[in-house]
This record gives C-alpha cells, structure tokens and sequence, in this order.
C-alpha cells in the first residue's frame, strides 16, 4: 500500500492523497481517513471534505500547526484499512421517459446500444456512492457499466432540470440545481437527494450502495407530489 500524498491547499488546508483513480479500496482509505480525524476530534479541524481519492482538511493554523496535523493523520491511520460492503442499498426511482432524458438517443448513438439497453444496463446496475460534491448534495457513483462508458459533452448545454440523472466520463451523477452541464441527460427522480430542512440534510451516506429503479411519467408525477411535501420516497434496505 503507497504512502499518501500530502498537499498544502493554501495556508490552511491539506489534501491527503491516496491515488488517481475512481476505485474502492482507494475510496475506503479515504473514508477510514475521516472517521478516524473525526475520533480524534482535534481542536482547530474545521472541516473535512471527502472525495473518491482524496481527503481534504480545513483547519485553523492558530490553532493547529501543520506538525500536529500530520502526526493525527498518522495517527488515524495506523489501523488497518478494509474494504468494507456497504451497509445500505437505496433503490432510486428515475424516470428514463424521453421527455426527462433529453439525451438517451445521443447517449444510445454513442454506444451503439437501442435506448432501451441504455435503460435497461444503466438501472440494472448496482453504483457505490463516492462522493458528494460541486454543489449541494450532487452525488457522484461510480459502478458505470462497461457499455455506458462515454466522455462528456464537447460543449456544455443549457440548464437541466433539479434532480437530474447525468451521465459521463464513466460515472453517473445526481443533481440538486438548475445549471449548465457538460454531462448526458438520461433521466429525472422525484427524489431529492439535497434537503436542508430534513434531517438527514444528505439522504444517502458515502460508501452506501445505490441503483435506479425505472418508473413512468405517471408514477413519477405522483412520488414528485410526495417528495415535494417532504415524503422520503427513495427506498432503503440492508446490503446484502
């Protein structure tokens, strides 16, 4: 197992690197990482963000001196590092329905697939949730199957809709926002993943395990109604 990285972000955070792939051992040492500086609770740590390969560390140099920092990092990793299965399994719902995936057919071009394969591949696929990150509560999966591997877009596109399924550069993504995107549109959930007035403020958890579950325009009207009035509609369940 390589030594990580240590990187200064500035004068006030550091980046401990593990790799340079999207991978799960290298993600588990990450999370290890963060649970055990969150058992340490030092003093002077403002916040930590998690990422598939990284770990980065704000903290307030008044308090805590690079110096110390390190030696808690060694410290938090002098245990063994497993690869642990997931604890939970969330079951999505997503509506694949053209009307939501704006770009199923481009996606089933690029792929040489029918876009009922693109559906059939993308939902039948087990993702681990790696990450959150550019903006609230946009959750970054990996687990793309081998098919459905494309680059992202040339050019970014206009704004997408809140609660987008996106698609590129061998992860899948869903949002929280309206914005431009140079991802591929596959589909809409009713769920919302980002909730600040919900406790929890995150719905699914980093390393849990998460698929999709095909619903239609229909079913989708009636669990967006609920989601809008608070209902958790995403479903949870033991890994297995």
């Amino acid at each position: 197992m390589t030594a990580p990285r240590l990187l200064d972000a500035g004068e006030a955070a550091l980046v401990v690197e593990f790799g340079t792939e999207v991978d799960a051992a290298v993600n588990a040492r990450v999370l290890a990482l963060d649970a055990g500086l969150a058992a340490l609770a030092l003093p002077g740590v403002r916040e930590t963000v998690p990422t598939y390969r990284s770990l980065m560390i704000h903290y307030d140099p008044l308090v805590l001196t690079r110096a110390a920092l390190i030696d808690a990092i060694r410290q938090a990793q002098s245990a063994p590092v497993k690869t642990q299965a997931p604890v939970w399994l969330w079951t999505i719902p997503c509506c694949y329905d053209p009307a939501m995936a704006e770009d199923l057919g481009e996606v089933a071009a690029m792929t040489g697939l029918t876009c009922e394969q693109v559906v059939a591949l993308h939902a039948g696929a087990t993702y681990r949730v790696y990450m959150y990150g550019f903006a609230p509560g946009f959750c970054y999966l990996g687990g793309v199957p081998k098919e459905l591997i494309v680059s992202r877009r040339a050019t970014p596109r206009p704004p997408h809709p809140p609660n987008t399924i996106l698609l590129g550069g061998g992860l899948t993504l869903v949002t929280t926002f309206a914005m431009p995107t140079g991802w591929w549109i596959l589909g809409r959930t009713p769920e919302r993943m980002f909730a600040p007035k919900r406790d929890p403020v995150f719905l699914v958890g980093l390393g849990d395990a998460l698929r999709f579950e095909p619903v239609d325009v229909a079913a989708f009207a009636a669990l967006e109604m609920r989601a809008a009035g608070g209902d958790i509609v995403a479903k949870r369940e033991r890994a297995q």
